[in-house]
Formats: C-alpha cells, structure tokens, sequence
C-alpha cells in the first residue's frame, strides 16, 4: 500500500470520501482522479445527451459515481438557447462570437448547427438532492461560463474547495463569456493561488485569407506552418488553508492533492503547518515521503543532464 492509499484508508475518507466534481466531462472523467477514484464521490456533468437524468454507475471505479446528463448554469432549472456546434466541444449556452471567430483558423469549429431550448440544473440543487455539503476538487470546461458556475456556489462551499480547475477563454469566442483575466481578478481576492497555467491557442490568420492563399489540404495542416497564438488557459488553483477552521481531513486531502499535482514545495508548506497545528504522528510521515521526492529529484538531474551530453556528443560523431 502506498501513502496516498494510506491516507485516504483513514476514518476521515470513510466518513467523509473526497468528493469530485467535473463539469463538461465529455464522456472521459478529470484523467487526474484515477488513483483516488475507489475511495471519491464523483459527480459528472456530460452534455452530449441533454435530457436531464443522472446514473448511478455502482460497476464505476468509483466509490460513488453520478453522472447528469445535463447543462449546468447558474441559477436553478431554466429553459435556455443551447447552440450546437459543428464541434460537440464547442458547443455552449452562450452564442459564438462570428464575427470575432472569423480571425481564427478554427474557427469552423464554432459553426452553429442547431440551437434549441433546453432545461438546465444548478449545483446548488444537485448538491441538495445528493445530501452533499462540500466539494473537493472542483473542474469545469463549461464553453464561457465557468467563473460563474463557480460564483454560483456559496462562499461557504467556495471558501471549502480544496482545489479547482478552469479553462476560461482569452480571445473572443462566446458572447458575453467569462474570461482569464476576469477569473483571475475573482480568485486574487479569495482563499486561493494558482498553482498552473497551460496556454492554448489557434493560428490567427482570418478565414478570408486562409482560403485565399491554402487550398484545403493545406488549411488543415495550418498548424504545421503557422504560429499558434493564445486563445484560451487552463488554469488551476490550490487553496492556501490559511484560515483556522480547516479540518485535520482538509490538511491530508490537500496533501494528496499536491502529490497528484506535484507541487511538493507547496505540501511542505502545508505539513509545517500541520505539524504544529495537529498531533497526528502521519503529518510527520507525509513530510518524509514529500521531501524524498524533492530530493530524488536532484539525483535523477544530473542523468538527465549527462544523457543530454552524451546524446549530443554522439549526434556530433555520427556528423
């Protein structure tokens, strides 16, 4: 058994499993939860099918699996536009920016093919109607809407998130969507730091231009021989802990979810604190695994490095 297994064997995830949301899963679950998935609550939100339903998967890897096969929005059960793109991962209830989208390679993708009312839920009423009080790890790809999604929690349930993942947009997609800079101005001012941002982006060459000069072939290996430039973040945050009410539960679960993100500087900042704060010998335990893996890490360097010269050196005398 590993320590992270160890961990969540203990009292506190049986009383209280690690509970995962996900929303805009797209039939594949955050890849992240694998290791932890047997002993979480996960609840998905997948909207490829959009009558309102959700499963329990009891055959899943999960503990507790719910999947709604729903659109979240912020506010409870309305009847709202849905715009089905030409792509199933583009597609939102906010309306593609056309004239905007028009600058960018992919912009095809963002091609409306139907727009339909659809019912929505909110978290708020999925989390009364499973008797859940907290979330965990909380990720959304909600196509423009995610800071609002997150918004429409409680402060309480906020301020209770352990971790959380976004993937606003930064160009012009949507009408009236949630942007980087908008969730970033949000999260300075609560509990939380980012720990990751992973830039994406499409090629900006207007579509006039593109099927000017490229014939269709060549439009569709653009990526081979233009630039890509930014178009959207995927951004994750990581609760500081910093208030008092944190639980003995918060403190280890946060500690696995470090390991999971490898963000070992940060797990040591929080174990000092645990250490003083708790009398619990695992803190101690947690602290040893977390600083073997730092240091490891600086003898695997020099290989690396040496591979490096080495592989250079041959490429040299094979010259």
């Amino acid at each position: 058994m590993d320590l992270i297994e160890e961990v969540l064997e203990r009292n506190e995830f049986i009383e209280q499993p690690p509970v995962l949301l996900d929303i805009g899963a797209s039939k594949a679950i955050n890849h992240k939860w694998k290791k932890i998935a047997r002993y979480s609550i996960c609840i998905a939100f997948d909207a490829d099918d959009r009558e309102f339903a959700y499963i329990t998967n009891k055959n899943s890897s999960y503990k507790q699996l719910f999947v709604y096969n729903s659109i979240v929005s912020e506010k409870a059960c309305e009847e709202l536009n849905f715009y089905l793109t030409k792509s199933p991962y583009c597609s939102s209830l906010l309306e593609p920016d056309k004239s905007s989208l028009i600058n960018w390679a992919f912009s095809d993708l963002f091609e409306v093919k139907e727009e339909i009312k659809i019912q929505t839920t909110d978290l708020k009423t999925v989390l009364q109607n499973l008797k859940i009080q907290k979330i965990d790890w909380f990720k959304t790809d909600s196509q423009g809407t995610d800071l609002r999604l997150f918004k429409s929690l409680t402060q309480q349930l906020i301020n209770q998130v352990l971790i959380a993942e976004f993937e606003p947009g930064i160009i012009d997609a949507y009408q009236g969507e949630d942007k980087l800079y908008d969730l970033m101005k949000y999260m300075q001012e609560q509990p939380f730091w980012m720990s990751e941002i992973i830039i994406q982006g499409s090629q900006r060459i207007n579509q006039s231009v593109l099927t000017k000069y490229f014939n269709e072939f060549e439009i569709k290996c653009i990526n081979l021989f233009i630039k890509k430039s930014p178009g959207w973040g995927e951004v994750t945050y990581f609760n500081t802990l910093k208030h008092n009410d944190y639980s003995q539960r918060d403190y280890l679960l946060t500690w696995v979810f470090t390991v999971i993100e490898k963000q070992y500087g940060f797990s040591l900042e929080l174990l000092d604190r645990a250490i003083q704060k708790f009398d619990d010998p695992i803190f101690i335990n947690l602290r040893n695994f977390t600083l073997n893996k730092i240091k490891m890490s600086y003898y695997k360097a020099p290989l690396f490095f040496l591979k490096r010269i080495l592989a250079k050196f041959e490429t040299m005398m094979n010259g």
